[in-house]
């Protein structure tokens, strides 16, 4: 290689080593793992440039890796309105939510089982660290004070969209809610809107941890 050339491939390798000190600072936001490196070529490096893809957005998570928001949570819902009315803050959930690599989502509420204690969702990455769920519970029956061991009548179901940000170090995430509970026709007849925050169900969790 003649000397031009030499010069004119240095700016190439100058950016090129910079890039590659700079992934891990990169991959560190969001969650993301290392292992998301994937160089485009498996050949060394001898001289010659290669271009090396950072991360996988979370779209293409799926190829060997998990998107960042996957895994199991515990998560508190604080409603801020009532019916359009701004209300003290309430919690009106404390749940066990799982969000799964197929971008579908399960909720474990806290609720009572006859008034419906489960509900599933979808949900997807809107931005970096952010995403958006689309989440129903799908009717249930209502829990009567009097007798207090009786089934209460059908109740419509509810539908929750939450919009979320993951922590850089992907053990919990925040954002706003809304809540509209239906009748059985399908009319309105609560809605809450609120804030909600969740951290992330490890393998050394315990129950005071949820409490």
């Amino acid at each position: 290689m003649n000397t031009k050339k030499r010069w004119k491939l240095a700016p190439v390798l100058t950016v090129l080593a910079f890039l590659m000190a700079i992934t891990p600072n990169l991959l560190a936001s969001c969650g993301l793992s290392p292992k998301a490196v994937r160089p485009t070529s498996g050949s060394p490096l001898y001289g010659a440039a290669h271009l090396v893809q950072a991360a996988y957005p979370d779209e293409d998570f799926g190829r060997g890796e998990a998107a960042p928001i996957v895994g199991m949570w515990h998560v508190i819902f604080t409603a801020k309105t009532m019916n359009g009315a701004s209300i003290p803050n309430t919690v009106i959930d404390n749940a066990l939510v799982v969000w799964h690599s197929d971008k579908t989502e399960i909720m474990n509420s806290a609720r009572p089982p006859q008034d419906g204690d489960f509900c599933m969702g979808v949900w997807e990455r809107t931005d970096k660290c952010k995403y958006k769920l689309n989440h129903f519970a799908w009717g249930a029956n209502a829990f009567p004070t009097d007798p207090p061991t009786a089934i209460g009548p059908p109740v419509g179901p509810v539908h929750y969209v939450e919009k979320v940000e993951l922590s850089e170090d992907g053990k919990r995430y925040s954002g706003v809610f809304t809540l509209d509970a239906y009748d059985t026709s399908g009319n309105v007849s609560t809605s809450f809107t609120g804030t909600l925050s969740a951290t992330r169900v490890t393998v050394d969790t315990k129950v005071p941890d949820l409490l």
